[in-house]
């Protein structure tokens, strides 16, 4: 704690004086981040500085192993955190960031471990499906190294899945209003790979080309058929 407490006087004293104008204008007009970032609670992954954003840039939710739960009808931190960013502060960018020797997912693998964790043993079950397509899609003899990360990684395209049985998701995917992103921050060189959702791969992220998306918005939307055309269809 006393690194915390030297922090905190290190922020007041030298770091606000040179950001007070951006916090006045913070506290003045309300935020309005560029993206909701849905990442691990490892205290490893820091979205902001891997990103290198400002105050007010980013509209953060973290969890254990970046996970978002299918919609439903029960409330929760998560559906929450999305539903106050789309709706509300109009956020039309979402980024599930996952991460390289994510503890999360070394339980995904070895569930034996989290017998004294019920609650996040229950809460990786929404994880489930990447570890079965670790096991069953890839090749058995990959070491338990490849295996959690790539278990790590095809978590990342679950939750961005399951994001989209979001309905304020949903709805402004089918406004085109939206773009989902899915991340993978390699903590032992600080690269970011990016799902590209077009040929299903993650790829490296260039500062000369645009960066790869998971999800895009409909370029048109659907049209309903007249009554008419439906009984022809019929």
């Amino acid at each position: 704690m006393d690194d915390l407490l030297k922090g905190l006087s290190s922020f007041r004293d030298d770091v606000f004086p040179h950001e007070a104008s951006l916090y006045r204008r913070l506290a003045k007009e309300g935020q309005q981040p560029q993206a909701l970032i849905i990442s691990c609670a490892d205290s490893r992954v820091m979205p902001e500085t891997i990103t290198q954003a400002n105050a007010g840039d980013l509209f953060v939710c973290r969890n254990a192993g970046n996970i978002v739960p299918p919609f439903q009808t029960a409330n929760g931190g998560v559906s929450s955190a999305i539903e106050y960013a789309v709706v509300a502060l109009n956020v039309r960018d979402i980024i599930v960031c996952g991460h390289s020797d994510c503890g999360a997912m070394k339980g995904l693998c070895h569930p034996e471990r989290l017998g004294s964790m019920p609650n996040v043993g229950a809460w990786l079950r929404h994880g489930h499906a990447a570890h079965s397509i670790v096991c069953q899609a890839y090749p058995p003899d990959i070491d338990e190294e490849q295996r959690v990360r790539a278990v790590a990684m095809e978590n990342v395209v679950i939750q961005v899945a399951h994001l989209q049985t979001h309905p304020s998701v949903a709805a402004s995917l089918a406004r085109n209003e939206m773009t989902l992103h899915g991340w993978f921050f390699d903590i032992d060189c600080g690269s970011v790979l990016a799902y590209d959702g077009q040929s299903s791969r993650f790829r490296d992220v260039a500062d000369s080309e645009p960066i790869p998306v998971a999800v895009s918005g409909r370029a048109e939307p659907h049209v309903v058929p007249e009554p008419a055309n439906l009984a022809m269809a019929g």
